[in-house]
Formats: structure tokens, C-alpha cells, sequence
């Protein structure tokens, strides 16, 4: 009996000791890029949406033998994932963020992989004469003030986040019958925008992508240094999940020379201009 006892104590131990070591089919993927043995997940929004994830795991996952889970999710459902150990790496665009799961030890090997900007995207007529703004916070005024349409995702997402700072800026707590609140990813807020001839801020990345489909919006505001976006990737703890350490690898290769010149050209052969600025040039806004 006492025998019995030991070895069902021991095999508690182990069972929950194994607990936080996850493989990537623990959390729902979105898409599954690769076929090799080399498992590993990762939680992003735009970079998947727009393809360009799968782009750069066709030439690693060939070379390292690897399969990727792409889970999509914003930035701040992607910190939450990388935090619940239920995703090997992210890649977000939320700084300050970052620093604090890095600050707190559940995050490592953050890394500058490239950058896009925000712009302020609405009606052609702008009815609230954004255009004539000298900032992003005045654009945000200007839209208050005359209680035009705003689409907000409201989802936490770095793009979110980025719209409360301003909001927070101009000193305005948007809640009235012309805020809107879509609670949905990117592309998603802005078809809806479209449909109903708000505004909106968009990414210039999906901007670039998306703007054939959405003629009723127009770009009315852009280049306040504010409203640049610095993406960086970010991993687990060494140990921490199964596929931690293809996961490391993989960032080491985005930020390589090779994953760098296809961040830089990727949506030039399909769209004329790149989606994405490399690493190189977002420094100069890297904090």
C-alpha cells in the first residue's frame, strides 16, 4: 500500500510539474504554415492577416524543419496568450508593454523586426475637417467636436491602445452615440468604416493592402511621429513551452539580413509599395 501511495504521489508530481510545457495545438490555430517536426506557435494580428507571416515560415520552416501555428489575436490578447504560457512567441506593437513583461519574466528576446504608422482614415467630404489638423490629438478633436462617426476596435489591441493614448491626449472620454465600438480585428473596423462612412485609424500596412475595397474612405490625416508603429517580436522564458526554442530561432531569423529584406519587400510585387518598413528603419522610433 505505502508503495502504491509513493508511486501515485510521484506521478502527481510529474503531471504537475509538465503543465505549463504546451505544444502548439493547445491553442486554437488560425492557419498551420509548414509540415515539419519543428512545432511551435505564434500570436499576431496584422503580420497574419496580411500574409506576411506565412511568407516569412515558407523559407524558415524549409530550412529548420518547422510548422507554425499562427493564432491571431491583436496585441493585447497576444500578451495575454505569451503570458498564460498558451503561445511560444508574439509579435505586437505595444511598447511599453513589452518592457513589462520583460520587467516581469514572463517574456525574453524582445527584438525590433520592423514598423509601420497609423493613419487617420474617413470620408472624403470629412465632415470634420481633419485634414486641416496640425496633430493626431487636434484630428481627435476635430472629430469630437463635430460628433462625427468614429470606429474604435475596442479590443485591446495595439492599435487600441494607441487610439486611447490620444484620446487620453486631447483630454476626451469618447462615449457618445457617434463612437462606435466594433470589437473586431483590423480589417474587419475598417470595411465597417467604409460601409458607414466614419472614421477610422488604420494601420498603413493594411491601409496599403485594403484601400481598392474601401472607396468611400480616404486618407485624412497622417505624420504625426505619434503615430509611427515599432513591431517587435517576443518569446517565452527558455524552458517555458515545448516550442520555445524553434520559437527563439525563428525570431533570430526575422531580424536576420534574409527575413529583414523580406519584411522590406513584402507587397511591392502586388501593390507597388512595401507593407512594411524593416527594422533598420524603425529604430530611429524604437524606444
Amino acid at each position: 500500500m505505502r508503495k502504491k501511495k509513493v508511486l501515485l504521489f510521484m506521478l502527481f508530481v510529474v503531471a504537475l510539474t509538465s503543465l505549463p510545457l504546451i505544444s502548439h495545438a493547445d491553442e486554437k490555430c488560425t492557419e498551420v504554415y509548414g509540415s515539419g517536426s519543428n512545432k511551435f506557435s505564434l500570436a499576431t494580428g496584422s503580420p497574419g492577416e496580411l500574409g506576411l507571416l506565412r511568407v516569412l515560415v515558407e523559407t524558415f520552416g524549409k530550412e529548420m524543419d518547422a510548422t507554425l501555428c499562427w493564432i491571431k489575436a491583436g496585441t493585447g490578447d497576444s500578451l495575454a496568450l505569451l503570458k498564460e504560457k498558451k503561445t511560444d512567441m508574439i509579435m505586437v506593437h505595444a511598447p511599453e508593454a513589452e518592457k513589462k513583461a520583460i520587467a516581469e519574466g514572463w517574456a525574453m528576446k524582445r527584438t525590433l523586426i520592423g514598423s509601420n504608422e497609423f493613419y487617420i482614415v474617413g470620408p472624403p467630404d470629412d465632415p470634420a475637417r481633419i485634414s486641416e489638423a496640425q496633430s493626431a490629438v487636434d484630428a481627435y478633436k476635430r472629430i469630437a467636436s463635430a460628433k462625427s462617426k468614429f470606429f474604435s476596435r475596442g479590443d485591446n489591441s495595439g492599435t487600441h491602445k494607441k487610439e486611447m493614448d490620444i484620446w487620453k491626449k486631447a483630454g476626451i472620454s469618447p462615449s457618445s452615440d457617434w463612437y462606435i465600438v466594433t470589437k473586431d480585428f483590423m480589417i474587419a473596423t475598417l470595411k465597417r468604416a467604409h460601409i458607414e462612412k466614419g472614421y477610422f485609424m488604420t494601420d498603413s500596412s493594411t491601409w496599403v493592402a485594403e484601400k481598392k475595397n474601401v472607396p468611400n474612405l480616404k486618407i485624412l490625416y497622417r505624420g504625426d511621429k505619434f503615430l509611427v508603429n515599432t513591431y517587435h517580436a517576443l518569446c517565452q522564458p527558455e524552458g517555458a513551452t515545448t516550442g520555445v526554442t524553434i520559437a527563439a530561432k525563428f525570431i533570430d531569423f526575422v531580424a536576420s539580413h534574409r527575413g529583414q529584406k523580406i519584411i522590406r519587400e513584402y507587397g511591392k510585387d502586388k501593390y507597388g509599395e512595401g507593407l512594411y518598413n524593416d527594422a533598420e528603419y524603425a529604430k530611429q522610433y524604437d524606444d
